[in-house]
């Protein structure tokens, strides 16, 4: 893919690109004292809006529409903000290209929605315009890929992810599950592309906004797209993850902006002799799963002669009781040891199964 870096076309250097609005577009009034007091937040580089509001329910608040488009105007004529809005189909483009918004972005419904990308990729051939992806609602890396690269093969070269969070069904404090983890997996896969995080999606509440914040940055994620409001206590929408502009440039203040690297000789080689330790230990548990490899191929050998199965509950149970045990009174977390013997088992299982199969 050919990605151009953030600082080649919005951000200077390898300072992050915020990005502040509204959830909503509501009343040109409240968009243009909005976008007056971000104006004056230092680093505030994109002003973004919605116009169209896709909603679960219908008689929600929907979005005010294409006249919000000229609202956006004035905000760049007397704010000299550049503006980003989001956009769901090839009608939704045209238009918000008409009314020249500097950059697009997907939300997380039509990312998951391949006929609607490629509409909106259509539309955008042979257009110079930033568009942003955001992660679909479930975690299918193929579907924010897949957006990812139809946007790509439409030739637009200014292109970002949005680390959003993602639906999750069990309980967790926040409205979408972080898992950082797939961030990182999208970075690995395409390290040229740049990723946003966006904490009020993750969060859905306020005061969880700078702790996500937070470890977006330490995480090294490329900026932050936070929802503000003049008055978040009557917003139309998402009311209770927006901050005032003036909340806003307190956490923008208070938050630490680390380096990838450090140009310190010394720092340089503490690390490097870090490095070499975690390589020496990662050499020894290798050997290690080896080890236990070779046991769970003569545990599946035997099993098949004897006609045992492959899933054992009491041994499982007991594998998770005990590990967490023995990990707990040397300071490991529960939670990691049991993710820990997760994948060890569902390897264990695997391997059993391949010798059960074999003739």
């Amino acid at each position: 893919m050919n990605i151009q870096p953030l600082n080649s076309w919005i951000t200077k250097g390898n300072e992050p690109l915020l990005i502040a609005g509204p959830c909503g577009a509501e009343t040109e009034e409240q968009v243009l004292q909005t976008a007056k007091e971000l104006s004056q937040i230092n680093g505030i580089k994109l002003f973004r809006a919605g116009i169209w509001k896709p909603r679960t329910r219908p008689n929600a608040f929907e979005g005010v529409g294409e006249k919000g488009l000229e609202w956006l105007r004035e905000v760049q004529k007397q704010f000299n903000l550049k503006t980003t809005v989001e956009v769901a189909n090839a009608n939704h483009t045209e238009l918000a290209l008409k009314h020249g918004v500097d950059a697009l972005w997907i939300g997380a419904r039509t990312t998951g929605n391949p006929f609607s990308v490629q509409e909106i990729a259509d539309v955008l051939k042979g257009v110079d315009i930033p568009v942003f992806i955001k992660n679909p609602i479930h975690a299918d890396m193929q579907l924010w890929l897949g957006a990812i690269e139809r946007l790509s093969n439409s030739g637009i070269t200014k292109l970002a992810a949005i680390h959003r969070g993602f639906h999750y069904a069990g309980k967790t404090k926040y409205r979408n599950k972080p898992l950082w983890e797939i961030a990182i997996e999208l970075k690995t896969l395409l390290p040229e592309l740049p990723i946003i995080c966006d904490p009020s999606h993750i969060s859905g509440n306020r005061e969880l906004i700078p702790g996500v914040a937070q470890k977006a940055l330490d995480l090294g994620m490329n900026g932050l797209m936070i929802e503000s409001h003049i008055d978040p206590s009557v917003a139309l929408s998402d009311a209770q993850q927006q901050l005032t502009p003036a909340a806003l440039k307190q956490l923008l203040n208070e938050l630490v902006y680390r380096q990838a690297f450090s140009p310190d000789p010394e720092c340089l080689d503490k690390l490097h002799q870090f490095r070499n330790m975690i390589d020496e230990v990662d050499d020894e548990l290798i050997n290690v799963l080896k080890k236990r490899m070779n046991i769970i191929e003569q545990i599946g050998e035997y099993k098949k002669e004897k006609g045992i199965t492959i899933f054992q509950l009491e041994r499982w149970q007991e594998i998770l009781r005990t590990r967490s045990q023995w990990a707990e009174k040397l300071g490991i977390p529960r939670a990691h040891t049991e993710k820990l013997c997760q994948l060890l088992h569902e390897e264990s299982i695997r391997i059993q199964t391949e010798v059960m199969n074999k003739k």
